[in-house]
């Protein structure tokens, strides 16, 4: 299914946009060496239920997951990518911790990530690796123009991974974000300028490019959800929701 909202609809999701940036931003200042995952999850849980919103992640049961999901957030540590479960694990100093956070307030459904290095000891190659899915982020998002198509962002996105000397996995990627939470048009990490699906104003997209250091493979962990690299070296992973309009894309979980 591809949703197309009308410009009231958009104004209409702008408040699940600044809650779920919030939320990101509340949980990195209150993270940090000897945070336990599921305190991270608790926190989040308890943002949802004093915001009146709705988690998209507890029921959610995909083919690719052993579901539902049970939590209300992604927390992916060091080799894990995407999807991780949050479990009984205390964070150290150095430690590369991905967040990756959907919610429906009103209705509609945002999802936004982000990496960082927890406390002081980030090395240099982690920074440069979060800071690549953050440019390659933002030459997506200028991609997403009324006209434009798919392939248009994908290949935005996937040159500034591979001219940093990434290897792109295309199995997961973007996607369409509106009143559910996983939408068309899948939205991969590289492609072909001028193919695919013709955007137009209204589309909102959860845009989200992620690497992994020396490989493009993924492997399963035994939770049945978390993905990690196949080598286990380090991942990181960004992601906004914009929506596609007439004058520019317009972030929608841009942090006040």
């Amino acid at each position: 299914m591809i949703e197309l909202l009308t410009p009231q609809e958009i104004d209409h999701a702008r408040p699940s946009g600044q809650f779920v940036a919030n939320t990101l931003q509340n949980l990195r200042e209150r993270t940090g060496p000897g945070t336990n995952l599921l305190e991270i999850n608790d926190w989040a849980a308890g943002l949802i239920r004093a915001a009146g919103a709705r988690s998209c992640y507890v029921d959610y049961a995909p083919s690719f997951g052993r579901g539902p999901f049970g939590k209300v957030i992604c927390t992916s540590v060091n080799d894990a990518v995407l999807h991780g479960l949050p479990h009984d694990y205390t964070l150290r100093d150095g430690d590369l911790l991905t967040l990756d956070f959907a919610a429906s307030v009103d209705g509609w459904v945002t999802d936004s990530a982000i990496s960082f290095v927890v406390g002081e000891s980030a090395a240099p190659e982690d920074k440069n690796m979060i800071e690549t899915t953050e440019r390659a982020l933002m030459a997506g998002i200028g991609a997403a123009q009324s006209g434009a198509r798919i392939g248009d962002i994908s290949h935005a996105i996937g040159s500034v991974l591979e001219s940093a000397h990434f290897k792109v996995n295309t199995q997961f990627g973007g996607h369409g974000v509106g009143s559910t939470m996983h939408q068309d048009p899948h939205i991969p990490n590289t492609g072909k300028a001028g193919r695919g699906y013709v955007l137009r104003p209204g589309l909102l997209l959860a845009i989200e490019p992620w690497v992994m250091d020396g490989t493009s493979k993924l492997v399963t962990a035994p939770d049945g959800w978390t993905l990690c690299s196949s080598n286990g070296r380090r991942t990181a992973h960004s992601e906004h929701t914009i929506a596609v309009t007439q004058s520019g894309p317009v972030i929608l979980t841009q942090p006040a």
